[in-house]
């Protein structure tokens, strides 16, 4: 495989096979169109070719003016060296691209296309660079070795690129050919992971586990009532396929969490089915401290006999807050601005963001305190200004899900909760 040396060893390639130009038969051309001078065959800057006094001379120049990396070849491993089950390095995988430019002697301009068109015909002839050829302009380099071949494909350059390279190295234009040599694979020097042969499949070497029916799935999350999201106490109905036949374990997954929580669903028919509930105060006084409100993820564990637990797909739902109390629930237009003070659960934990929705409006809190107590609740303080007068309905948002101020009655459409209004008089 190529190594470090490679791009010189593809640039000096391309040299020897440019070199066939000095020994080319150009007899029989008219006198104006033959050279008659030195044929030089260089690898310099634009900027340099003919700053060492070769004005007199006819010359082919070679110029690598732009390196990039091989897209089909990136975080590729190469063949034969990465076996299954290794992890290695991939190569630097390059395009390397070449400006050909011709310049005949005393400026002849017909000298100068002469030979370019001559280099043209010997890269064309060339289209596969030749593994003796490599290996003869550069043995160390090894790109002759490498499990892709090098190939010199013209190219096309629009017309202000090629203004600007010339203009960027502040040399004259010359008519010139530009060819694109595809695909230089240098190896990585680091170490290849190759990890010991397993000698046991599981603690039983018995393999993987082949079971005949097909996994649990879960489809959906209802909410009690429709809801946007949840609140502790609810009970969530999850809706799925091939849930029944073990035992199950609804698990729970937040990243406010370290470790998730786990739920048994309530008892009934599970085939495509199940509800369980979300813990609330009267299930469990610290749930303000353990379920913290924000976002998610639910998923089924089975646990069938002789078989290792099996863990469904996970579905995403948002816990909301809830607003316990809202004080005053009347302020004076001329009042403002004023404080506001609500408490809240479950707890807002000192990571979570906390803002209130008032007519309309974001408003970042003053102040969260949140007790010691795993079963207290968190106070928050807003300040409250420019708000028109009239009947408000305040919102809690924390971690991005918001309070739901609506109460939900079997026998009446929603409406909004009183508790969580505010009134501002003129």
């Amino acid at each position: 495989m190529s190594n470090e040396f490679a791009i010189a060893a593809v640039t000096r390639t391309l040299r020897n096979l440019l070199n066939q130009i000095i020994s080319a038969d150009f007899s029989g051309l008219p006198a104006d169109t033959t050279p008659s001078a030195e044929i030089m065959v260089t690898t310099l800057p634009l900027d340099k070719v003919r700053d060492n006094g070769t004005e007199n001379k006819n010359q082919i120049n070679l110029f690598l003016y732009h390196t990039a990396p091989n897209t089909a070849w990136r975080n590729m491993d190469i063949p034969g060296r990465v076996r299954p089950g290794e992890t290695a390095q991939p190569p630097l995988a390059l395009n390397l691209y070449y400006l050909v430019t011709a310049y005949g002697e005393n400026n002849n301009e017909l000298v100068g296309h002469l030979l370019l068109g001559t280099a043209m015909a010997i890269l064309h002839d060339h289209a596969v660079l030749g593994r003796a050829e490599i290996e003869t302009a550069l043995a160390l380099s090894d790109v002759h070795k490498q499990v892709e071949r090098v190939r010199l494909t013209p190219q096309s350059i629009p017309i202000d690129e090629v203004s600007k390279l010339w203009t960027g190295f502040q040399a004259e234009y010359r008519l010139s050919a530009a060819y694109e040599a595809s695909v230089v694979l240098i190896e990585s020097k680091r170490p290849a992971v190759t990890p010991l042969p397993v000698l046991r499949r599981g603690s039983e070497d018995r393999g993987a586990y082949v079971l005949s029916f097909p996994s649990p799935t879960l489809y959906g999350v209802r909410f009690p009532n429709d809801k946007a999201s949840a609140e502790p106490g609810d009970v969530l109905t999850l809706s799925g396929n091939s849930l029944a036949g073990g035992d199950l374990t609804v698990r729970f997954r937040s990243n406010r969490l370290a470790d998730p929580l786990e739920l048994s669903p309530l008892p009934g028919d599970v085939t495509s089915e199940l509800k369980v509930k979300l813990p609330g105060t009267a299930d469990d006084p610290q749930v303000p401290a353990k379920w913290p409100a924000g976002f998610y993820t639910l998923s089924v564990v089975v646990k069938r006999p002789g078989l290792p637990a099996w863990t469904s797909n996970e579905l995403s739902f948002a816990l909301a807050p809830q607003v316990t109390s809202v004080s005053p629930g009347t302020m004076a237009q001329s009042s403002l601005p004023a404080t506001l003070t609500l408490t809240c659960r479950p707890q807002v934990r000192p990571e979570q963001p906390a803002v209130l929705l008032f007519g309309g409006r974001e408003i970042a809190a003053d102040t969260i305190t949140t007790p010691a107590d795993p079963t207290a609740q968190t106070t928050l303080t807003f300040t409250v200004d420019g708000v028109l007068p009239g009947e408000h309905v305040v919102r809690l948002r924390v971690d991005g899900v918001d309070s739901i101020p609506v109460i939900f009655s079997a026998s009446e459409p929603p409406e909004f909760d009183d508790n969580q209004k505010v009134t501002i008089t003129p």
